[in-house]
């Protein structure tokens, strides 16, 4: 009896360790660091900061803490891609573990989580359909129900540009940045422009939620040499030397987190920065070799490294 029951309870044992690994993780907040060759040659460095997908709830004190301090990093820019709520009552500790990160330079553009709250998925669903799209039903299956008017009104009040289906500018420690974003395409509300990038500007940036192939193709195309985005969680669960199961869009797994490039036939690579995110739905409270994290990208002269 014993023998036919080792194998069973060796198997919930490691079940039950990789559960509590899983959910221990997402509080294993990370810095991330990423050289961005993008800028004129010869240009000074200009420090990014990418945030994405914080997914904050009022009890999350430990996250809004991390975040807080992440203001003492100085960042020329911060870049926000969206997913900043997860409870109807989150945004005074949104704003709050911003803090001194809205007093930067800043833009931002909204996902799903910032219109809608969470609800809960059939995990075995979301896997197996691997983008997620096919449960999403009509733009607007449900009226939104969490405070994202607010939320525009709080960010724009100190300063950071609404980047929702617009184009924008900030000059940022004295060169000038040109931005487009869209709103969330994982939502269907991206209107997407055939108006090419500022090539008179210091540098050209796309900003979206979430990288479906259709915004990076025509970004790409119109001559963006930078785009970021998040949404992916980075897989949110991955398996070591395969990576991430899932994007939850139609980009490659490969690409699922972190610094890759996109290219259009007949046009020159554009840099991709996907941040894998700061939180989880409060329905999967997990994330496997995937730790919720920030990014501080370092953009430098094109002549500082080359091409991945």
């Amino acid at each position: 009896m014993r023998a036919r029951t080792a194998v069973p309870l060796g198997l919930l044992g490691t079940a039950a360790a990789g559960l509590t690994w899983a959910f221990a993780e997402t509080r294993a907040f990370t810095l991330r660091h990423a050289t961005v060759p993008v800028l004129e040659a010869g240009s000074d460095p200009l420090r990014v900061l990418h945030l994405s997908d914080t997914h904050m709830t009022p009890s999350q004190r430990l996250k809004q803490d991390w975040l807080r301090g992440l203001a003492e990093l100085e960042p020329d820019l911060v870049v926000n891609t969206g997913d900043n709520l997860a409870h109807a009552d989150a945004l005074p500790s949104v704003v709050q573990a911003y803090g001194e990160l809205l007093d930067r330079p800043g833009v931002f553009v909204f996902g799903s989580n910032d219109y809608f709250s969470p609800v809960a998925k059939n995990p075995v669903r979301y896997l197996l359909g691997g983008s997620g799209t096919e449960t999403m039903g009509k733009k607007w299956d449900r009226e939104p129900d969490l405070p994202f008017e607010p939320m525009r009104a709080a960010f724009r009040e100190r300063g950071w540009v609404d980047l929702s289906n617009r184009h924008g500018e900030l000059t940022v420690a004295g060169r000038r940045l040109a931005f487009v974003g869209v709103d969330d395409p994982h939502l269907e509300l991206d209107t997407l422009d055939d108006v090419p990038a500022d090539t008179g500007a210091d540098l050209a940036i796309g900003v979206a939620h979430a990288p479906y192939l259709r915004v990076l193709d025509r970004w790409n195309e119109l001559g963006y040499p930078m785009i970021l985005a998040g949404h992916t969680h980075g897989g949110q669960l991955r398996v070591p030397f395969y990576g991430a199961l899932v994007t939850n869009c139609d980009l490659d797994r490969r690409r699922a987190r972190g610094l890759h490039t996109h290219q259009t036939i007949g046009h020159d690579p554009s840099w991709l920065h996907v941040s894998a995110g700061l939180g989880t739905s409060p329905y999967a409270p997990l994330r496997f070799a995937c730790r919720p994290e920030a990014t501080l990208l370092t953009l430098t002269g094109i002549d500082s490294v080359g091409l991945p």
